[in-house]
């Protein structure tokens, strides 16, 4: 009698290590599915084959058949078209993004239509930074149109929304 109870203990032992083995890896398959990180690009990523086609010295009409219609334009006579795209990343499916890297490239037209010269300004280590030509501003500038964007002080700390 003492055996059969002491088979039908380590049946329930072992049953009871089985249902809490498959709870627990029920759990780990569930937040893992919890766990999908996301990266969200939004605006014009920049295309280098795409930015080869607009040397300077091109027209405007060249720069909207390669690289489309800019996201904005400067206030003053369109001498400058600016193109501004976000990479964000949601690390858990129901939380909001955060934003990891933003950048600006812009097209500077002289005064015939052409293009001047190009810049592509992102934030590396908290300064404006030109990408392409490997400069940043110097400090004591006022804050112009990129700044602003870029860090974020033009719309009163609550960001771009594209």
């Amino acid at each position: 009698m003492a055996s059969r109870r002491m088979i039908s203990v380590n049946s329930s032992v072992r049953l009871k290590r089985s249902m809490l083995a498959s709870a627990a890896v029920a759990a780990v398959l569930a937040l893992s599915a919890c766990s999908t990180s996301e990266v969200l690009n939004q605006g014009y990523v920049v295309d280098e084959k795409s930015l080869e086609l607009v040397p300077v010295g091109s027209s405007r009409e060249q720069v909207l058949l390669a690289l489309g219609s800019p996201s904005t334009t400067a206030t003053f006579d369109n001498e400058v078209f600016y193109y501004i795209s976000q990479k964000r990343v949601r690390p858990v499916a129901f939380m909001q993004p955060q934003l990891v890297d933003q950048k600006v490239l812009a097209v500077y037209f002289n005064a015939d239509g052409r293009v001047e010269r190009i810049a592509n300004y992102g934030l590396q280590n908290g300064q404006l930074f030109d990408f392409i030509s490997r400069t940043t501003t110097t400090g004591g500038k006022d804050k112009t149109f990129l700044g602003q964007i870029l860090t974020d002080t033009g719309s009163g700390g609550r960001g771009i929304r594209l």
